[in-house]
Formats: structure tokens, C-alpha cells, sequence
């Protein structure tokens, strides 16, 4: 039985918080402080260069073991520029008459003289 693309990244995506946790402690060398200082340290705008280096190795490792294991299972992991290009979106509108337009003063705009 095969999986889901969806069930693959889900096991791909905990496996790499693991291995990213395991990899904190293993840059705070056993220190709780050094180790609450560095998750605290990172937020939205952390860069990879940011982080210990410990935890870069983790997650170039787990990256290069997801594209791995999702062409072992059969999916296909292909670069952008050789990819084909995702289809137009469709015209909101019909290409024929809009309708008719609104008549009378348009509510957004106060009336009476200009100041």
C-alpha cells in the first residue's frame, strides 16, 4: 500500500522538528540556559545563518533525506525551471457586455459644494 503525499511530508516534517530539537540540545552542550536562550533567540524572521550551527547540519541533512525518501516512494521532485508552468487562472468575467452600470451618486462620496 502506498502512502499519501500528505501522510510522507507529515512524517518528513516531525522527523525533521525532532531531529532540530535533538540538534538545540546538542548545540547548548547540556546547559538549560544556553538552550532556552537559543530557542528564544529565534522567531519569524531568523535566518538559516542565524542558527547554531548544529542546527544547520540537521536540517541540510533532513532536506536532502525528504527529497530522497519522496523519490523512493515515487514522487516526482523536480527543479522550478524545468517544471511546467502552472496554469493561467481563469477570467473572472466572461469576456462578453459587464451589465448595466449604476445610476446616481456614488455613496462613498459626501454631497454638497466642495470645501
Amino acid at each position: 500500500m502506498t502512502k499519501s503525499a500528505t501522510d510522507i511530508m507529515q512524517e518528513i516534517m516531525f522527523s525533521a522538528v525532532m531531529d532540530a530539537v535533538a540538534a538545540l540540545k546538542t548545540a547548548s552542550k547540556g546547559m538549560p540556559n544556553s538552550l532556552l536562550r537559543d530557542i528564544g533567540a529565534m522567531g519569524p524572521n531568523t535566518a538559516f545563518a542565524d542558527l547554531p550551527k548544529e542546527v544547520q547540519a540537521s536540517i541540510t541533512a533532513t532536506v536532502r533525506a525528504a527529497f530522497n525518501r519522496l523519490l523512493k516512494e515515487g514522487y516526482s521532485v523536480t527543479p522550478t525551471a524545468s517544471a511546467p508552468p502552472p496554469p493561467r487562472p481563469s477570467s473572472p468575467r466572461p469576456d462578453g457586455p459587464r451589465g448595466p452600470r449604476p445610476t446616481g451618486p456614488r455613496p462613498d462620496r459626501p454631497r454638497g459644494p466642495r470645501p
